[in-house]
C-alpha cells in the first residue's frame, strides 16, 4: 500500500499559498477547517497505519479471505443508490457494508477487534450505556446534515476509504483543486495501469479486512465513482455482481450539482452561487456512457441495468428478482425490511430546494446533453403541453 504523499503535499501547499481566486480561498472559515484538519488527520492517519501494520502481524489470514459474490451499485450520483444500499444492508443475514464508523474510525482488523471487545463489555456490564451515548452524539453531529442522511452507524459510500491513502475522488470534496488531481472522473481511461492497481489493491485489502473481522458472507457497496472504474473493478473482483441505476437527467443533474456544492461548502467558503458546472456535466455524461458501454459489451447474468423509477415504484419485486438472478439466498422477511427502508426514506426531509433553471440550464439544453440516455431509458422529457384555445359562442 502506498500513500500519495505528492498529492497530500500539493493540496497542503495550495491551501495556504495558492488558494486565491479558487473555491477554497483562505477565509476565516477555511482557515479554521485547515487548522482542525491538519491537527487531527495526520495523527489519526498514523494510528490507522500502525494498526494496518498490526493486522499483518496479528491477523495475516485476512489477506487470503475470500470475497464471494460482492455486489456493487453504480450509476450517477443522486440516482437512488443510497436508498438501495441501505435497504440491502438491513438484510444483515445476507449482506454487510462499510459504515462511516468502519471507514473513518476502525478501518483495520485490529481496530474492529478492539471495538468488538469493548462493545461486548458495554453490553455485559454497562447495559449498553456507551452505545446509547454514541448514538446520541451521532444524532447531534452527523444527524444535522440534511441533504444526504449520514450516521456513524449507517452504511456509507466506501470510496471514502481511499482518503487513507490520499488517492481518490473524495479528496476533491476537502480540497477542490481540480488542476492538482489525477483524473479520477475518467478512472479506467485516464490513470496508468500502475496507479489503478495501487488504488484498487488497497481497496480490496480494506474489504478483506472488513469481511475477515465481521465474519459476514456477502459484501454490498454503493459507489457512483466506481462508474468510472467499472473495468478495473471487474478485474479485481471477477465474481462481482453489478447493478447500474439510471435516473432521469432532468432530476439527476440539478440534484448532483446541489449535492456537490453543498458537500464542498462544508469545508470551503467560496463566493455564492453554483460552482463546478462544467466538471459535473462532464462527469455525469461519462458516468452514463462509460459503464453502460462496458455492460453492453459484456452481457452477463451478473450484471443488471435498472431504472430508478422501477426501483422506487416496485422495490420488492425488483429486489427479489435480482436476489435470484445473482444467487443470493431468499429472504422471507424482505417485505418488512423494504417497508422500514421506505418509511425511513420518506421521513428524511431535505432542506435543499433547487431547479436546473436557477443553475443556468434549460430543459432543452439537458435533453441535448443526454440524448442517448433519454432514448435508451424512455425517460420523460416533460414537454409543456399546449392546450388548444376554444372559441366560445353564444
Amino acid at each position: 500500500m502506498k500513500y500519495n504523499f505528492h498529492l497530500f503535499w500539493r493540496t497542503f501547499y495550495r491551501s495556504f499559498f495558492g488558494a486565491k481566486n479558487t473555491p477554497a480561498r483562505l477565509t476565516r472559515k477555511r482557515f479554521l477547517f485547515l487548522l482542525l484538519f491538519y491537527t487531527v488527520w495526520p495523527v489519526g492517519g498514523l494510528v490507522h497505519w500502525f494498526c494496518f501494520w498490526l493486522d499483518d502481524i496479528l491477523f495475516p489470514a485476512y489477506k487470503n479471505h475470500p470475497i464471494e459474490k460482492p455486489l456493487f451499485i453504480l450509476g450517477n450520483l443522486r440516482s437512488g443508490s443510497t436508498f438501495l444500499h441501505r435497504l440491502l444492508s438491513r438484510d444483515t443475514e445476507t449482506f454487510t457494508s462499510l459504515t462511516t464508523w468502519d471507514i473513518y474510525l476502525t478501518p483495520s482488523v485490529t481496530q474492529k477487534k478492539i471495538t468488538q471487545f469493548f462493545a461486548r463489555l458495554d453490553t455485559k456490564y454497562f447495559n449498553n450505556t456507551f452505545h446509547r451515548l454514541l448514538h446520541k452524539f451521532d444524532r447531534a453531529t452527523l444527524g444535522k446534515l440534511k441533504i444526504h442522511p449520514i450516521s456513524f452507524f449507517q452504511p456509507e459510500e466506501d470510496e471514502n476509504i481511499h482518503l487513507h491513502i490520499w488517492d481518490g475522488f473524495f479528496v476533491t470534496f476537502l480540497f477542490p483543486f481540480m488542476d492538482e488531481m489525477p483524473n479520477y472522473l475518467h478512472f479506467d481511461e485516464a490513470l496508468s495501469p500502475e496507479h489503478k492497481k495501487r488504488i484498487m489493491t488497497f481497496y480490496k485489502s480494506m474489504i478483506q479486512r472488513h469481511m475477515y473481522a465481521t465474519g459476514k458472507k456477502y459484501f454490498v457497496a454503493k459507489n457512483p465513482a466506481f462508474s468510472a472504474k467499472i473495468e478495473t473493478l471487474v478485474d479485481f473482483f471477477p465474481e462481482a455482481r453489478i447493478i447500474y441505476l439510471a435516473r432521469n437527467p432532468l432530476d439527476m443533474l440539478p440534484s448532483t450539482i446541489s449535492w456537490i456544492n453543498y458537500a464542498r461548502r462544508q469545508f470551503t467558503d467560496p463566493e455564492p452561487g453554483y460552482l463546478y458546472l462544467d466538471e459535473i456535466v462532464d462527469m455525469t455524461k461519462h458516468w452514463y456512457e462509460h459503464p453502460l458501454t462496458y455492460l453492453d459489451a459484456h452481457p452477463s447474468p451478473r450484471h443488471l441495468i435498472m431504472k430508478y423509477d422501477d426501483l422506487v415504484q416496485r422495490p420488492e419485486a425488483v429486489i427479489r428478482a435480482f436476489y435470484e438472478q445473482f444467487g443470493y439466498p431468499d429472504k422471507p422477511g424482505l417485505p418488512v425490511i423494504i417497508d422500514r427502508a421506505v418509511k425511513e426514506t420518506l421521513a428524511h426531509h431535505s432542506e435543499h430546494i433547487y431547479s436546473y433553471e436557477e443553475m443556468g440550464f434549460t430543459r432543452e439544453q439537458i435533453l441535448e446533453m443526454y440524448p442517448d440516455v433519454f432514448k435508451r431509458f424512455n425517460f420523460e422529457t416533460r414537454e409543456v403541453e399546449v392546450v388548444p384555445s376554444v372559441k366560445l359562442e353564444r
